[in-house]
């Protein structure tokens, strides 16, 4: 007997009765993207690993542990993506999308880190990623996380707090990274082995440790927001007082720095209590002098990226139900002569009726079965046909949701009268009724 094959750790499948909630995530989601003028793209799974090297960071933790990275059959170093912000900033300045030009642009898809898989964190997760390009101002910032915001509500998410911080410019924060390094040299001995390792080469992330042993020290670190220059912090000011304006609340937390090189001046993260220890929900922030970093003439840039599932985690945590699509006809049919003609007939309805949903019963089963399987589908209505029916070139209509009565049409008139009767579709229910 062959060995039996599973999954990948921390690479999931996603079961047909999960995939309502996603759907909802990501129909949302493009929804309000058109509405903010925002377009799709769509960039490759795998890239060059030198590109989120440069990007994201030689000292991060995502470059130096956590990457899918290999070598091909032609001696290219690539990587698969951990994130979607480099990959579209590459796209955009291959493709000369921001020569002399303003962007709002959004993907989605999955991406991989090698990390310990736990609740809320996978090695291949999903994002929706928002990106804007072209736009110094901190009017983008506030117009960004009002974009977030509404979709919590379209969800029905809630219990979602906002933290935001400014990172200053990267002399602002080099002259920080001076200040935080002497800190916490001066008290190695309480730091932990993690910590330690951050000291040499990325020192902001120690203030994003989460053992509670460093948590006092942490407290005790100083605070980038009072090393700011004045043009940060006048562009920190104005978001803030933007954001307020909009009636969305935030925290300032002088913690905030985010795990990737690449950010400047305003960062943001919403957080909840209902997912243990994977609190981020929705993380982003400024990264004006990524494109140039990455071959492109200087542009301002900001953006963010949600993991669909903690977002779905959150949905189900909260008992929000998740629209189904069920047919809205079941087609019954009872006898060889009924499935013959059946089959032809649930094409001229599918034609007649597009988006409705037609599902006709297959195998065969007594008519008490078939009925039961209707019922189980999910379908608004019955359309019966036995051997009688299709002999006289009619079709019993029964509601199952109703206490209508059957009726019985000839089948030139049963897609103009289903029609009529069927002005919205999408019944909660499975989509088949075995």
């Amino acid at each position: 007997m062959a060995e039996k094959l599973q999954a990948i750790r921390g690479m999931n499948d996603l079961l047909a009765d999960q995939l309502p909630f996603w759907q909802q995530v990501e129909s949302a989601a493009r929804e309000l993207f058109a509405d903010y003028g925002y377009r799709e793209m769509r960039v490759p799974v795998v890239e060059h690993a030198q590109l989120f090297q440069r990007s994201i960071g030689e000292h991060t933790d995502i470059v130096e542990r956590e990457m899918y990275s290999f070598e091909d059959r032609g001696g290219d170093r690539l990587s698969l993506r951990p994130e979607a912000t480099a990959g579209l900033v590459r796209a955009a300045i291959e493709h000369g999308l921001l020569h002399n030009q303003r962007q709002r642009l959004w993907t989605s898809g999955p991406m991989f880190r090698h990390e310990r898989p736990q609740q809320g964190r996978y090695r291949q997760f999903h994002q929706i990623d928002c990106e804007a390009f072209g736009y110094p101002g901190p009017d983008i910032d506030a117009e960004v996380i009002q974009l977030s915001a509404r979709l919590w509500r379209k969800l029905g998410i809630r219990d979602l707090s906002l933290s935001v911080n400014s990172l200053g410019t990267p002399d602002a924060r080099r002259r920080y990274r001076a200040v935080l390094v002497e800190y916490f040299s001066a008290r190695r001995a309480e730091l932990d082995a993690d910590s330690r390792r951050r000291l040499e080469g990325n020192p902001l992330r120690i203030l994003d440790s989460k053992n509670p042993a460093m948590r006092a020290l942490v407290d005790g670190a100083p605070r980038l927001v009072d090393h700011l220059d004045d043009e940060s912090r006048r562009h920190f000011d104005r978001f803030l007082d933007l954001l307020a304006g909009t009636g969305i609340a935030a925290e300032v937390d002088p913690r905030l720095v985010r795990g990737l090189d690449y950010y400047t001046r305003t960062v943001f993260e919403w957080r909840t209590t209902a997912l243990g220890a994977q609190d981020a929900v929705c993380s982003g922030g400024r990264y004006d002098g990524l494109v140039e970093l990455l071959g492109g003439e200087p542009t301002p840039a900001i953006g963010w990226a949600l993991g669909i599932e903690r977002v779905v985690g959150l949905m189900q945590a909260a008992g929000i139900a998740a629209a189904e699509a069920a047919p809205a006809i079941y087609l019954v049919m009872s006898g060889e002569r009924a499935e013959r003609a059946g089959l032809a007939l649930a094409e001229r309805l599918r034609d007649a009726l597009p988006g409705a949903g037609v599902l006709a019963n297959m195998e065969g089963g007594s008519f008490k079965a078939q009925m039961k399987r209707a019922d189980k589908s999910g379908a608004a209505y019955a359309v019966i046909v036995g051997d009688d029916e299709a002999a006289r070139g009619v079709a019993a209509v029964k509601s199952l949701r109703t206490g209508a009565a059957q009726q019985e049409w000839s089948w030139d008139e049963l897609p103009g009268r289903l029609a009529a009767l069927v002005p919205a579709v999408g019944v909660s229910g499975n989509n088949d009724g075995r």
